[in-house]
């Protein structure tokens, strides 16, 4: 089971590679050149104007490889992705822009939802879109949130989180966070838990907000350990990043089912496959499974 993921991220000279590592306490002894080599790999990719590609996923994504691979929150590459992603924060495009009475009836429209990143321009189609833990989202709405939060949860690991327009998205995530009693109603699942990933990352000012979602995660977990319209490791990391004892349990109980899940070679399935299994290793050692 662990054992299983410990082989498969044994030899694997990648960053889920090097964080699996280091999780389990048994790092390669040149995983410190290899991060390096990495990052410096990650960075030449990254366009002039600090985005990847011109794109708001992978350039979100590229500062959290960063910030793992050992880059420090100030890091010159770092800064200038982060300011790229700053540049498109509160714009035309960002979840919540615009208005009807649906929208505003739950929340999602501009007189509440405040320092959303725009991914896109309004008209231009983004989804579906599928993040680099393997979930995908396919309406519009959704996939505009999700990859706010990634970005949200860049901002922060990269020293962000006092900037004015960093605490405006959170405080906008809490708000929203006050009307998620509904597993299923307006705001799905997978968007719940994107949501509650952001808001775990930004600290005690958000601690109750963070409380309660980790309460309605649990009151919705099945027998088996999982969640029904929630992926199972985008809740998992969620959860883990949260800290919690009560998540603690909760991701104990699903590590578990998923490691009844696990293929012959340690891994999953093909869909991220060693995000996921990373997800799981994560999820085990850090909740004892």
């Amino acid at each position: 089971m662990v054992e299983g993921l410990a082989r498969f991220f044994s030899s694997l000279r990648t960053r889920p590679g090097i964080l699996a590592r280091a999780a389990l306490g048994t790092p390669a002894p040149d995983d410190a050149e290899l991060a390096d080599a990495l990052a410096r790999r990650l960075e030449a990719e990254l366009r002039s104007d600090g985005s990847v590609g011109g794109a708001a996923l992978p350039t979100a994504w590229r500062v959290h490889e960063l910030l793992d691979l050992g880059r420090a929150p100030g890091h010159p590459r770092v800064q200038r992705a982060l300011d790229w992603l700053f540049e498109r924060q509160g714009r035309p495009g960002a979840f919540g822009d615009g208005c009807d009475r649906a929208r505003h009836a739950h929340r999602a429209c501009e007189h509440w939802v405040r320092g959303f990143f725009a991914p896109a321009p309004p008209g231009e189609r983004l989804a579906p879109i599928t993040l680099p833990n393997g979930k995908a989202f396919r309406a519009e709405p959704a996939a505009r949130f999700a990859l706010s939060c990634l970005a949200l949860r860049a901002a922060i690991r990269a020293g962000g989180a006092t900037r004015a327009v960093v605490v405006l998205h959170l405080e906008s995530l809490r708000d929203l966070a006050e009307g998620w009693s509904d597993w299923n109603g307006y705001y799905a699942p997978d968007t719940i838990v994107a949501g509650l990933h952001a808001l775990a990352l930004g600290g005690p000012r958000y601690a109750g907000a963070v409380e309660a979602l980790v309460s309605l995660v649990l009151s919705h977990q099945r027998v088996h350990g999982l969640w029904l319209n929630a992926d199972p490791f985008a809740t998992v990391e969620a959860l883990s990043a949260t800290g919690l004892a009560d998540a603690r349990t909760v991701v104990r109980r699903a590590v578990r089912e998923l490691l009844e899940r696990q293929r012959p070679d340690g891994s999953f399935g093909a869909t991220a496959r060693e995000e996921r299994a990373l997800i799981v290793l994560r999820g085990a050692v850090w909740a004892g499974a």
